[in-house]
């Protein structure tokens, strides 16, 4: 892979997930699965479908890797996404995007894991992660993404 551009801020994570949305070529109601950790993950996969919301997709969140599990996430008026209750009538992934946090040592997922689950799917991949989460856990060398967003959050300041 070769870094394709650079940006700052939210802005440069949300624009270029959207811009690969629109620019990927799957159709109307096509589902894009988001895999991620419960808790830590799921704010910034409703950010990145809100970044989205106008595009005529079903997001779905998947919890690790558990797609029994997974949940559609809808627009909550005055709130933004959020993920509902609600489970997909089917499950068929043309996107699908993996969170860093998945990556984490502290996460019982690998690599060979993530790439196993969505083998089988005839899918673009995405990873969105922080501080080279992916590249320091050697994920891109055992999963082909189409794209990796990685956001730095460095450095963390606290003011009193």
């Amino acid at each position: 892979m070769e870094l394709q551009e650079s940006g700052s801020g939210l802005a440069g994570m949300l624009r270029p997930f959207k811009k690969f949305m629109v620019e990927s070529g799957i159709m109307d109601t096509d589902q894009v699965a988001f895999y991620g950790c419960p808790g830590t993950c799921t704010p910034f996969i409703e950010l990145l479908t809100y970044a989205v919301r106008d595009l005529p997709f079903e997001f779905i969140f998947v919890p690790r890797l558990d797609e029994s599990s997974a949940k559609v996430l809808k627009p909550v008026a005055h709130v933004g996404m959020q993920v509902t209750s609600h489970t997909p009538e089917t499950f068929d992934p043309k996107v699908v995007v993996v969170m860093g946090g998945l990556a984490m040592p502290n996460e019982p997922i690998t690599a060979e894991m993530m790439q196993d689950t969505i083998a089988g799917y005839d899918t673009k991949i995405v990873g969105i992660c922080f501080m080279d989460m992916f590249r320091r856990a050697g994920w891109p060398d055992k999963i082909a993404f189409d794209m990796v967003i990685n956001a730095q959050m460095d450095p963390v300041e606290v003011w009193k």
